[in-house]
């Protein structure tokens, strides 16, 4: 039996659910009940059962690609603020391989940059890297700073609702697993981006989001929705997994310089063109 909803807001200690369902994350089992240890929103997947957490910070794993800004440079590496209680490092030698080069020439402080987290270790000790097509230095744009857990949220089934955004405003959008968010544009369209984004954050646990924003858009760019634009919400579905597909949002940042002289090995990327130099600007 189940003494709950899906979506349901829980608290630590409420009771879930009776012996017939398995205790996911967010959730421990006492006297054959599973209990909620945190406060989120439950999330019942066939007989699992988990809560997802309202407010979380972002926690690196191997594999991620997250937004990061250089805070310190030191003789063989840069020291990356990844919005996580645990900070990022990038080597110098997965960018210029042997060669020393003056680092501040290539990445200074302030600089921001899309990075993929190749090692975690077991003390939180977080390697990045730029292998891999699309990864590199930002140019321009602005950075937005959303809860973590609700990044699937704001991506959509397929992609749905974070190419809603880019079509209507023609601002390009960078998802980081770490809940940073790129987006660059007419200034404009940037706030207009912003505040969808914000709100996508403060209402990621409520049904009907895709028709609000819809509306939101509209609104904000001076027309009244037709009819005909409204069609059926995709999905208002919370992730469990806390994952992001990747691989459209990489590939479409074209103005961010490409890396591919790194050491590092990535078995999961395809075979691309020698990029040029770090050093070198792109578009």
């Amino acid at each position: 039996m189940i003494f709950v909803e899906d979506k349901e807001i829980v608290i630590p200690g409420d009771i879930l659910s009776d012996e017939e369902y398995h205790s996911g994350r967010g959730t421990f089992k006492e006297n054959d009940k599973v209990c909620s240890s945190l406060v989120g929103l439950v999330a019942i997947r066939d007989k699992k059962i988990s809560v997802i957490p309202l407010q979380s910070k972002y926690i690196p794993k191997r594999g991620d690609v997250v937004i990061g800004e250089v805070t310190d440079i030191r003789f063989s590496m840069w020291n990356l603020d990844i919005n996580s209680p645990y900070s990022g490092f990038l080597p110098a030698s997965d960018v210029f391989g042997k060669e020393k080069r003056e680092l501040n020439r290539t990445f200074d402080v302030g600089d921001v940059l899309f990075l993929r987290v190749v090692d975690v270790d077991e003390v939180k000790k977080v390697k990045l890297g730029l292998k891999g097509r699309g990864l590199g230095k930002f140019r321009g744009g602005i950075l937005i700073n959303i809860t973590p857990t609700k990044v699937p949220r704001l991506i959509g089934k397929k992609g749905s609702m974070i190419n809603m955004i880019k079509d209507e405003t023609h601002c390009e959008v960078i998802v980081g697993q770490n809940g940073v968010v790129w987006v660059k544009g007419e200034p404009a369209m940037e706030r207009v981006a912003e505040k969808v984004i914000n709100m996508i954050e403060d209402q990621a646990h409520t049904s009907g989001l895709t028709d609000r924003v819809r509306d939101m858009l509209a609104k904000l760019l001076g027309r009244e929705p037709q009819e005909s634009e409204i069609e059926p919400e995709i999905s208002d579905e919370v992730e469990e997994s806390g994952e992001l597909e990747i691989s459209d949002e990489s590939d479409e940042s074209d103005e961010s310089d490409e890396s591919d002289e790194s050491d590092e090995s990535d078995e999961s990327e395809e075979p691309e063109e020698k990029k040029e130099s770090k050093e070198d600007e792109m578009d």
